[in-house]
């Protein structure tokens, strides 16, 4: 059976069909959407490390350019981008398009480990890192404020509640929290006082970071039963410092409440935020509120989160 057949019996029809074909496409044409630039998922992996109280330099010598060292071993790497700030670096690695982002990953954390022996051993915490796309912005910025409530528990609130269900999101990449501020003690120490006594800044850093520690006791045993000591040796209020003994001269003991000031804080010291102040009618200002934000990433090669999500809404 010759499939050309009809239209060659029926030139109207076919004619007909081939005008509305091409009316239907020309109207269609319109309608396509158009996107200003490509959507590509660039291979890029972005690692951040922290040294609290180290300099930008610092962090650019010890903890970032060991790690380059590692990072310029792998295989696909096309741009390696480095930053440091004070008490933190982040690095940017951009692979070839062709890479997987997950093998890279992988390749990633291993030289993260390799690089563990060329890293300060004060570093807290390991290097982390995350995929990312840098042709993505914060999909959703979510503002928490309160009157009534301290900044440092609508903190803990936000970092502990809100961040991880709305981690638990399909297509979310990654929540950050910012412009909290948790509880801190500030000491400032008399560096003539230290002097005078044969003391140093180290001495007391050392004292501070041996009395307040919380680790396990052990236990005691018996014949017929065991017990585990349980207790909190961190000193969680600025007073609480004053007794502490910093060393002893001529059989004396040297207290801090002495050599330095003590005060309550928060931590980081810079993270004050504007405030929003509310009015009432009659009563001149209102406590000011406090707030922070959380921004949330889309994950590569996933949709965003739907506003409708239930999720969302606890």
């Amino acid at each position: 059976m010759n499939v050309s057949a009809p239209f060659i019996q029926r030139p109207v029809a076919t004619s007909l069909l081939a005008a509305a074909i091409l009316l239907a496409g020309a109207a269609a044409y319109t309608q396509l959407p158009v996107a200003p630039l490509p959507r590509v998922d660039f291979p890029t992996i972005s690692v951040n490390a922290a040294l609290p109280g180290a300099s930008p330099e610092t962090m650019a010598s010890t903890v970032a350019a060991p790690l380059e060292r590692r990072f310029g071993r792998i295989a696909g790497l096309r741009e390696v981008t480095s930053v440091s700030y004070l008490g933190s670096t982040s690095i940017t690695l951009q692979f070839e398009l062709d890479r997987d982002v997950d093998a890279a990953a992988r390749d990633v954390q291993a030289a993260i480990n390799a690089a563990g022996g060329d890293l300060p051993a004060n570093l807290p915490t390991r290097p982390n890192y995350r995929k990312v796309n840098p042709a993505d912005a914060p999909i959703l910025i979510l503002s928490l404020t309160s009157a009534t409530i301290p900044l440092g528990q609508v903190f803990d609130q936000a970092n502990t509640v809100l961040a991880q269900k709305i981690s638990q999101v399909p297509g979310v990449g990654q929540v950050f929290v910012g412009g909290g501020q948790q509880p801190a003690v500030r000491v400032q120490a008399d560096p003539q006082a230290l002097a005078g006594l044969s003391l140093s800044l180290e001495d007391v850093r050392a004292a501070l970071a041996n009395a307040t520690v919380n680790q396990a006791k052990g236990s005691v045993s018996g014949s017929a039963q065991m017990r585990t000591l349980a207790a909190n040796d961190q000193l969680l209020r600025a007073k609480d410092f004053a007794p502490l003994v910093i060393a002893y001269r001529n059989g004396a003991a040297v207290r801090l409440g002495r050599l330095a000031a003590r005060r309550a804080d928060h931590h980081p010291p810079a993270a004050r935020r504007e405030h929003h102040r509310r009015h009432r009618a009659g009563q001149g200002i209102a406590p000011a509120a406090v707030g922070l934000h959380l921004a949330g990433h889309r994950r590569p090669g996933r949709a965003g989160p739907q506003p409708d999500d239930p999720r969302l809404g606890r």
